[in-house]
């Protein structure tokens, strides 16, 4: 069961009859917005007593996150369609403000509350300055216009994103455009002749990837029609970062 809230809304006025010029502050203040809890409650087995509960909510952390983060993902993709609005995103797990995990009573939970929870803290792992510097290089470069953003680089991203999250109809078909793209903007990119072996084995996924998009508009994909896809993904997705390579 998924519960959604939104909390710390600021009122609404509807009335357009009376609309006042309000003057800004050369400086103003940070504006308030509201923030949203999503609640996921698992509806399956219930707990025997309070401690089963306490042994499970002792052991659980980051892989319960992740399958409730999946859900989530599913009803708002599936709200992005009801409502034909392009711009409606999946969250991620870095986007949360709070993670909480825990168990309660039917009535606790529906309201986002509990008996017992912890927080979960998402590890930070201390990167290099180099890594941590090298998206920002690559920014400049292409808002300069020293480096050239491909088209096969969204499609490639938008079938990841497919894939991840369990679409594999879209994934085969994203994939296929992507794969033709990457293999005509690679092959006249300046770092052509250095792609020339991933260029090759590109190609040679060409046709295995249009059986599996062909599969994809009748019907759901098989295991090797998804391993298929994943593969392919894969290959465009390393190609890309030879490049990025071939670039710094």
């Amino acid at each position: 069961m998924l519960v959604l809230a939104t909390l710390g809304a600021s009122e609404r006025r509807t009335r357009r009859a009376r609309r006042k010029k309000i003057k800004v502050q050369p400086e103003p203040e940070p504006a308030l917005v509201p923030t949203g809890r999503a609640t996921i409650v698992s509806v399956g087995e219930r707990f025997a007593d309070e401690r089963q509960a306490a042994a499970w909510l002792s052991a659980a952390g980051e892989a319960e996150l992740d399958a409730d983060v999946a859900v989530l993902n599913r009803a708002l993709h599936a709200f992005r369609l009801a409502i034909s609005d392009p711009y409606l995103g999946p969250v991620a797990r870095r986007q949360a403000l709070v993670a909480r995990i825990g168990y309660g009573a039917g009535e606790q939970v529906a309201d986002g509350l509990w008996t017992e929870a912890r927080e979960l803290i998402a590890g930070t792992a201390r990167r290099r300055r180099a890594r941590t510097l090298q998206p920002q290089a690559r920014l400049a470069a292409v808002l300069s216009g020293r480096e050239h953003a491909l088209a096969c680089q969204e499609l490639a991203l938008r079938a990841r994103l497919d894939l991840d999250h369990g679409r594999d109809r879209e994934a085969a078909l994203q994939v296929r455009v992507a794969l033709d793209a990457a293999i005509a903007e690679l092959a006249r990119d300046p770092t052509g002749p250095v792609l020339a072996d991933r260029l090759d084995e590109l190609r040679a996924q060409r046709v295995p990837i249009a059986d599996a998009a062909q599969t994809a508009l009748s019907g759901g994909l098989s295991p090797d029609d998804r391993e298929t896809v994943a593969f392919t993904l894969g290959r465009i997705e390393a190609a890309l970062r030879a490049r990025a390579a071939a670039n710094a």
